[in-house]
């Protein structure tokens, strides 16, 4: 025996498995069958068998992919399993990996609901760059829907609530059986008319067949050549139908559409508010710059002024003069200290003063004073001044004094 052609278990499961794992049919297969023994798990994962005249299959659904289930398989019940073929390795046998479960009855309606998003999508009808923006504060709101049910009460209660100056316009429409596409175009074309800004089209949850109308071509075709922005909203939030694809905007139910649709006003009133109140502070801060800003200018205006400055002069030439007045006042008084001090002093030698006493001022007739006897000789005329007039005399004899 070659011991390089021997193999785990282990190996061959996982050579199988990547097989299975490399086979695009395999990993993307619809299977037809009725169900048996299935079984609900605790961990929400699903166990079932699918099985049919030939043969069976083992089935599990993770909890995971049970969100598009919405209804609860039994015995017997003919369904179409979407999913991946695998080999489970611990036991060595292939099973069905589920990623959807659609009942026997609504195979056909998947198969065009797949066939019209294919086609749709190829012709461009779902492309981003045909989204038309939903306006912020719309002011009229249309609503094509069922005239009775709780999408319509939902809508209205929402947007109101959101916007109590909105004006609705509703347009009701039979949302399932017979002429149901029909009528739902004929309300999307007359709130198109009306003027409306942004409209809401979409009903309740439902089976695929309650929701076949908004998977009908018509209506398709009505959303995307609508010039109003078009908000679908149909079912429930795993709810997915074609004008999903179509609308402007998908919401995943009728209330979420409103809000959506409907800014709330006290939101808003509340940012205005805000606005107001920084707008007003900064008009209160400006109005103070300026003011202190102007008082600025004043002070300024006033210290340029030329009648300010001729005052400050003025006011400066009148200082300069009484210190100039004090100034002359003080060299005044000391001059005349000075001269009474002088003329106290000269009165003390003025000969006046000793004419007074009895001294006599004694000159020639040319007026120059004698002071020595060698000045006169005899028969010489002389002036004598004495205290209250003048002497005139005549020599007789000169005597000197013998020192």
């Amino acid at each position: 025996m070659n011991r390089k052609q021997v193999y785990s278990v282990s190996s061959v499961n996982q050579y199988i498995k990547s097989l299975f794992m490399d086979d695009f049919a395999l990993n993307h297969i619809y299977v037809r069958g009725e169900v048996s023994n299935c079984k609900y798990h605790s961990s929400g994962h699903i166990y079932f068998t699918l099985k049919d005249r030939g043969g069976a299959i083992a089935c599990v659904m993770f909890a995971g992919n049970r969100k598009g289930l919405n209804f609860r398989m039994s015995e017997g019940m003919a369904v179409i399993v979407y999913g991946s073929v695998s080999v489970y390795e611990r036991d060595g046998k292939y099973q069905l990996y589920a990623r959807e479960i659609i009942q026997e009855g609504a195979g056909r309606l998947y198969e065009a609901y797949e066939a019209l998003k294919k086609k749709l999508l190829a012709e461009g009808l779902f492309d981003e760059e045909h989204k038309q923006k939903i306006p912020k504060y719309p002011k009229r709101l249309g609503v094509v829907t069922a005239r009775t049910g709780a999408a319509v009460q939902d809508i209205i209660n929402v947007s109101l609530r959101r916007n109590p100056w909105l004006q609705i316009v509703f347009c009701p429409s039979a949302v399932q059986g017979d002429g149901a596409a029909q009528s739902v175009v004929r309300g999307i074309h007359a709130l198109e008319a009306a003027g409306v800004d942004v409209m809401i089209v979409g009903r309740g949850g439902g089976s695929i067949e309650d929701l076949w109308a908004f998977n009908e071509e018509i209506v398709a075709r009505a959303v995307y050549e609508c010039s109003v922005p078009v908000i679908s909203a149909v079912g429930h939030e795993t709810d997915t139908t074609i004008i999903d694809f179509v609308s402007d905007l998908r919401a995943p139910t009728p209330s979420a559409a409103a809000e959506l649709a409907v800014p709330d006003m006290r939101v808003i009133l509340g940012q205005i508010q805000g606005y107001e109140e920084s707008l007003s502070h900064a008009m209160e801060q400006a109005v103070l710059r300026n003011r202190q800003r102007v008082e600025n200018y004043q002070r300024i205006f006033r210290h340029l002024n030329p009648q300010s400055r001729l005052n400050d002069r003025r006011q400066r030439l009148m200082e300069i003069e009484e210190r100039l007045r004090i100034g002359m006042n003080r060299k005044l008084d000391a001059a005349k200290s000075e001269l009474a001090i002088r003329t106290q002093k000269l009165e003390g030698v003025s000969p006046l003063r000793q004419l007074e006493r009895g001294y006599a001022y004694v000159s020639d007739e040319e007026g120059h004073g004698i002071t020595s006897a060698g000045q006169v000789t005899k028969g010489q005329r002389l002036l004598l001044d004495v205290r209250d007039g003048r002497i005139e005399s005549e020599v007789t004899a000169v005597k000197k004094r013998m020192s």
